[in-house]
């Protein structure tokens, strides 16, 4: 009984130190590869405004309420949903007039009341229309407008699929030159992925009466993976 539990430790040790000895003998080769995928955008985002003075805060917040309220009223006009609006800055701040005379604090003069949105235009062709409402309506704050992909992941999709293709033909040009033979997979990592950088149109709050002609370009998506081999015997 002894000897049969002996042997069959001894066997035991003996299957689990050659597994080990073979994983540590697998030769491989790692690459890493890239791929990229490029769309027409769909959507843009805004970053507009209106920004009020008056000699006292309670007038300078009604005026730019009122003036607000005309502009979130020309966006519900052009079919921009409650969704795609959202408040990115509101900010009461007194003006100061620097007193002359020693020792005497600065004299408040006014104040600037500032309240800016986000604004998501999901139509591009009447971007140039809406931007052109917003002054009309009266937004004297348009800081820059960014292009997007509303729903990027067939377009990552692609960039993924031509990353892992460069892969594998690096790993193929390698073995090749070592002339070895590449064996299956071992190993698929992603890298990271890059989405595309906003792209920025500075737009000044004059515009003629007809629509402000924008170019939207293409938006670029990348991604990376990196691919274990094995090396043939």
């Amino acid at each position: 009984m002894k000897t049969a539990r002996l042997f069959a430790s001894l066997l035991i040790t003996a299957l689990l130190s050659a597994s080990l000895h073979a994983e540590q003998d697998v030769r491989t080769i790692t690459v890493t590869g890239q791929g990229s995928a490029t769309s027409a955008p769909d959507m843009a985002t805004i970053n507009t405004g209106v920004t009020t003075q008056a000699a006292t805060a309670a007038d300078a917040l009604a005026a730019n309420t009122k003036a607000m309220q005309e502009v979130l009223a020309e966006l519900k006009s052009h079919g921009i949903a409650d969704k795609d609006v959202q408040t990115s800055n509101f900010n009461v701040s007194p003006q100061y007039r620097q007193n002359n005379r020693g020792g005497q604090r600065p004299e408040i003069v006014g104040y600037h009341v500032t309240n800016q949105v986000h604004v998501k235009v999901r139509n591009l062709p009447n971007l140039g229309g809406i931007l052109d409402a917003l002054v009309t309506a009266g937004s004297n704050q348009i800081h820059g407008i960014s292009f997007g992909i509303d729903n990027p992941q067939g377009v990552l999709d692609q960039a993924r699929n031509r990353a892992v293709a460069d892969a594998q033909s690096r790993a193929e040009l390698f073995a090749n030159s070592a002339r070895v033979k590449l064996g299956k997979v071992l190993s698929i990592n992603e890298s990271g992925t890059a989405m595309p950088r906003p792209m920025y149109r500075m737009a000044e709050a004059r515009f003629a009466a007809a629509d402000v002609p924008i170019a939207t370009g293409e938006q670029e998506l990348s991604a990376s993976v990196t691919m274990v081999f094995e090396i043939a015997e």
